[in-house]
């Protein structure tokens, strides 16, 4: 009987296999479920990740096949935790022999510090405390790079660490809500392998905080 139905429904049934070995090697999409990376991401948007910007995959698997890129400071990555193996997104804020410190928020890099503008206060909803907090959006420049970030008040963070450098073959990743994001504070480095892909735009977003109402403007929105 299972031969007979796998036999009328191949069809289907090679659509299924050709759809999962595309989402597992080429390309694939991300629900942000936290607001780890606001502002940059809200929780509801799904994005767009190309897993084939730094490395071809044997699908389903961590083994790398060929490399197709190199990751590059500012890059919004989707990775597996090197400590629980739970899928994150977060932006590479230093690559391998980078030398990274951060104290009282401000960012340095290879002894250069982040040049911060254009604030703007706002309030937060922290959805797992059910609280609302004060908070500053910047521009941080470094580099050559440039994103907003935000700095939450009243709540415990790693504001400052290290300096550290990063390992050969690891990245240091960061939220850009950097007082609510499990990183690379917590988690440590990512090992290139651990990498899935790069997340390149929004495709559709939804106010998961507001009867799911659709967030329209933020469709295509490009990171």
């Amino acid at each position: 009987m299972l031969l007979n139905w796998i036999k009328s429904n191949r069809g289907f049934i090679v659509l299924l296999l050709c759809f999962g070995i595309f989402r597992t090697a080429v390309a694939d999409w991300n629900p942000i479920p936290s607001g780890s990376m606001r502002p940059t991401l809200l929780e509801g948007d799904v994005v767009f990740v190309n897993r084939l910007a730094y490395d071809l995959k044997l699908p389903l698997t961590d083994v790398v096949l060929a490399r197709m890129g190199e990751p590059e400071r500012g890059d919004v990555v989707t990775f597996s935790s090197p400590r629980d193996g739970t899928r994150l997104i977060k932006r590479i804020a230093a690559l391998p022999g980078d030398t990274v410190e951060m104290r009282d928020e401000v960012l340095y890099l290879n002894g250069e510090a982040a040049r911060y503008d254009a604030p703007e206060a706002v309030t937060e909803t922290l959805a797992e405390w059910g609280a609302q907090v004060p908070a500053t959006r910047w521009t941080e420049h470094l580099l050559g790079h440039e994103r907003r970030v935000q700095w939450l008040q009243g709540v415990t963070a790693h504001r400052s660490f290290g300096p550290v450098t990063v390992p050969e073959g690891e990245y240091l990743v960061l939220g850009d809500n950097r007082d609510n994001s499990a990183d690379s504070r917590y988690i440590g480095f990512v090992p290139r392998h651990l990498l899935i892909g790069q997340a390149r735009r929004v495709l559709v977003s939804a106010d998961i905080l507001a009867n799911w109402a659709p967030r329209l403007g933020r469709f295509g929105h490009a990171l």
